[in-house]
């Protein structure tokens, strides 16, 4: 039998998941229940382009104005669909919580597979973990700059809003711990309500403002309020953009949890966003033709400028606590999410010897299925997380900066394990249920790495300039932090503990993917005989 009929085998003749993840080296210990529509919903909630544009919409209008942030959220999308479906065929090859660690490890050449791997999980856990605490940050804002609105006299301290962000966070920790069993109900509800509120909102705006800007202020006229010359504020502009499509690898974390992962998990990965790109485009015209006064609308005491906006559209501050409470019950879900996706994900990489004290953040609680202590674990990280916040507001703009870093190097990682492994000849083609030719496969890594390599650059530039302690960008600085702190634990306890997939192991330096399965074929074999 050749290779490629083994492989064929592995990831295509397995009658059930839970077979294919124990040929991957894995035993099924959490509940499968979710669909591809729960899925969708659960992933469109976390990447939901147009809420996640409002809370950094700013930035676009300051860095380039309204023409880059339009024509760059297209083009960015586009890129985005670079990057998603490399990801999905990934995913649908080895539907593992793991995630990107995991199709690194598969995929890259056998020398620096492990300790790569190692690295990208590393990156993809800061970057879920800081994402979560940032989704806690900006429902609080919400929350609190809907009571400004109301109460005028009402001044937003930061650690008020540290402390709803807190309660946030133990909300979604709570179900995460008490009804898990939900979640795929949520995840399917809040797609209805996702799109719903969308609609709502951005029609609602678009018929009651009567002051709209020009279609030359949405369309041609460049706005440059950073201090830089005009090349580098439309970079700065595009990182918006960016922030607004991220986190779209979801599905792959919850693949564990879905009844048919390999096929529908990579279908959730794309249609997250593709919506994402639709909503996010629509929503992203109609604030620009809506907005008011630049200046006025930055420094909104709301402290939320698409709250301002919604009030200066409607006139009404009851229409614009229901609006912006119909955006508040997304976001907060969306929280949920993150911290369900990012609880697996820390579950996936103790299962892997990756975390220290991995034997118990690796325990799933036995009734439930639910991995208790890597959601408890998650909890407390986003919680010291946004405590940064009690002491500077800049520092907490750096942990927004590194969620968006840390998803895009882990993404890029993936990208370059997938294209060195196909022209090292050590993976040359994936067979999983959803995969392209290799020429349009190659072609779309080829892309989508060179797309986030940009991103992830730029990410690290700042956004006004003269630069001051307080514009710095310590983005660099903090993902300097995490490589060392990656680098020691690799030296200290993974170096001798990281497995790596259990299937995908290459700690001397082969691939036992395929002779695990055929070890299992043969043992059904011997079982049907007797």
């Amino acid at each position: 039998m050749s290779v490629e009929d083994e492989k064929q085998k592995v990831f295509q003749g397995t009658p059930s998941e839970d077979v294919r993840l124990e040929n991957l080296g894995y035993e099924q210990e959490l509940k499968r229940s979710f669909g591809l529509v729960g899925m969708i919903g659960f992933s469109f909630s976390v990447v939901t382009s147009w809420t996640a544009l409002s809370g950094v919409f700013i930035v676009g209008v300051t860095s380039g104005g309204p023409p880059v942030m339009v024509f760059s959220f297209l083009a960015v999308s586009l890129l985005t669909l670079a990057v998603a479906i490399p990801m999905a065929e990934m995913c649908s090859m080895y539907p593992v919580a793991g995630g990107q660690y995991s199709w690194v490890a598969a995929l890259a050449p056998p020398k620096i597979a492990r300790g790569l791997s190692y690295v990208t999980g590393w990156f993809m856990l800061i970057g879920l973990l800081a994402m979560g605490a940032t989704n806690n940050s900006i429902t609080s804002n919400f929350v609190l700059g809907m009571g400004n609105l109301i109460f005028p006299e009402f001044e937003i301290q930061r650690w008020q809003t540290v402390l709803v962000a807190y309660l946030v966070a133990f909300l979604s920790a709570a179900v995460n711990l008490w009804g898990s069993h939900f979640l795929h109900r949520i995840s399917k509800a809040i797609l209805i309500w996702n799109v719903t509120s969308f609609v709502i909102v951005t029609a609602t705006i678009l018929a009651m403002n009567d002051h709209k800007q020009p279609a030359s202020f949405v369309f041609q006229d460049f706005q440059n309020g950073t201090g830089f010359s005009t090349g580098m504020a439309a970079i700065i502009g595009v990182l918006q953009a960016c922030f607004g499509m991220c986190c779209y690898d979801a599905p792959s974390h919850m693949t564990e949890e879905m009844k048919s992962a390999s096929k529908e998990a990579p279908k959730a990965i794309v249609l997250a966003v593709i919506l994402g790109a639709v909503t996010g485009f629509a929503f992203l015209v109609a604030l620009c033709f809506c907005i008011g006064d630049i200046e006025t609308t930055a420094n909104t005491s709301t402290g939320v400028p698409v709250i301002q906006i919604i009030y200066d559209s409607t006139g009404s501050k009851v229409a614009t606590c229901i609006l912006s409470s119909l955006i508040s019950v997304i976001v907060i879900v969306a929280g949920n999410n993150v911290l369900a996706e990012g609880s697996r994900s820390v579950y996936a990489f103790a299962r892997d010897n990756g975390l220290p004290f991995s034997k118990f953040f690796s325990k799933v609680e036995s009734k439930t299925h639910v991995p208790v202590n890597a959601v408890l674990l998650t909890l407390v990280v986003q919680l010291a997380l946004d405590a940064i916040e009690f002491g500077t507001t800049t520092g907490f703009q750096t942990v927004i900066a590194i969620s968006t870093e840390g998803f895009y190097l882990s993404y890029a990682i993936a990208l370059f394990s997938r294209l060195a492994g196909y022209y090292t000849g050590h993976v040359t083609k994936l067979d999983g249920p959803y995969s392209f030719s290799v020429p349009v496969s190659i072609a779309l890594n080829i892309i989508g790495l060179l797309f986030l390599l940009f991103a992830a650059i730029t990410f690290n530039f700042p956004s006004e300039n003269p630069v001051t302690h307080e514009s710095m960008n310590y983005t660099s600085a903090a993902i300097g932090v995490v490589a060392l702190i990656s680098g020691i634990t690799w030296i200290t306890t993974g170096r001798k503990h990281f497995s790596g997939p259990g299937a995908v192991s290459f700690l001397n330096g082969t691939n036992t993917a395929t002779q695990n399965a055929v070890e299992a074929d043969a043992q059904c074999e011997n079982e049907k005989k007797t």
